[in-house]
């Protein structure tokens, strides 16, 4: 591939997002972010023997039970009492090949193994082993659900070159599904913005966030989010982080930015409650593992409590 050497011109809004704000961390390491794999390809032909599995059920994986869980079996499945299908290379752990296989629940759970969800396993396992255990419900899932062609119904097949299913008969390449969506952290004065989804637990408050719309750039995206949920106006955008939110498939990708005017009116859809809170009246916040939280403790330990 040679080097694209086209620059776009700079919109207003490309501008604004890259100005840069000393305050705001440039390294925000997402909790499902799995740097620990290396994806060489092409994959290996055939599978090592001494290769690591990730047997995958649903949205979630079996691990060993008590205080040091894993996720990881050696040897295929059917060495564990599981029947495996949708096989995926994960990528090399160090130099260990790790593959994710989906299985099948069996006639009693084998020994040494319970099923877990992937949110649940959050605190339980290593951060790095969440990572794989996300990516591994996402790769056999899109395995699954690309094993026809989208165009012409054909029978896709596994590329071994990248990740990717290919349809023999029309050619079309399917890649794993990524939905980009914003998430902002709204500031006025020594105040934030916290809404309230009606899918949330009782009493608990997050940052306002939402799906990027085909035509939009991100700049768009985060304006028109605050806007359409809570009805105030934005200014001053910039980046955060990002984060592979594996519920499903989201890359969540997080800014903050300053409050510019308006009114909190609700859209009493994605959005039943909103208000401007200060440190020492938090609500009920989302869990650790989010990027919601990452901003919200960001803010928190960066700006001074008021003598």
């Amino acid at each position: 591939m040679g080097i694209n050497t086209f620059e776009p011109p700079r919109s207003s809004a490309w501008m604004e997002l890259s100005k840069v704000q000393q305050d705001i961390p440039r390294d925000h390491n997402g909790i499902f972010s799995a740097g620990t794999l290396t994806a060489r390809f092409p994959e290996p032909a055939a599978i090592p023997p001494d290769a690591l599995w990730v047997l995958v059920k649903d949205t979630g994986v079996y691990v060993t039970p008590g205080t040091l869980s894993t996720i990881f079996v050696s040897g295929p499945p059917e060495n564990h009492g599981f029947t495996g299908s949708s096989i995926q290379y994960l990528g090399h752990y160090g130099e260990i090949p790790c593959y994710a296989a989906g299985v099948a629940e069996p006639a009693g759970t084998p020994e040494g193994r319970e099923f877990a969800g992937v949110r649940t396993l959050f605190g339980k396992i290593p951060d790095d082993e969440l990572a794989i255990a996300s990516l591994a419900v996402r790769l056999v899932t899109f395995d699954r659900n690309t094993r026809f062609c989208g165009r012409c119904g054909a029978e896709t097949r596994q590329l071994l070159t990248e990740r990717a299913k290919l349809c023999d008969d029309c050619k079309l390449i399917t890649y794993p599904r990524i939905s980009p969506a914003i998430i902002v952290l709204v500031q006025n004065g020594d105040r934030i913005l916290l809404a309230r989804s009606p899918r949330f637990p009782p009493g608990q408050y997050s940052v306002v966030a939402g799906f990027v719309e085909s035509g939009e750039n991100l700049g768009h995206a985060v304006r028109r989010e605050v806007r359409e949920e809570t009805g105030i106006e934005i200014t001053n955008i910039r980046y955060f982080g990002s984060e592979p939110w594996p519920f499903p498939d989201s890359l969540m990708i997080g800014f903050t930015a300053d409050y510019a005017g308006g009114e909190i009116r609700i859209d009493n859809n994605e959005i039943v409650s909103a208000d401007w809170f200060d440190r020492d009246h938090l609500p009920l916040l989302p869990s650790k593992m989010s990027i919601s939280r990452a901003l919200i403790d960001q803010w928190i330990s960066q700006r001074p409590r008021h003598p």
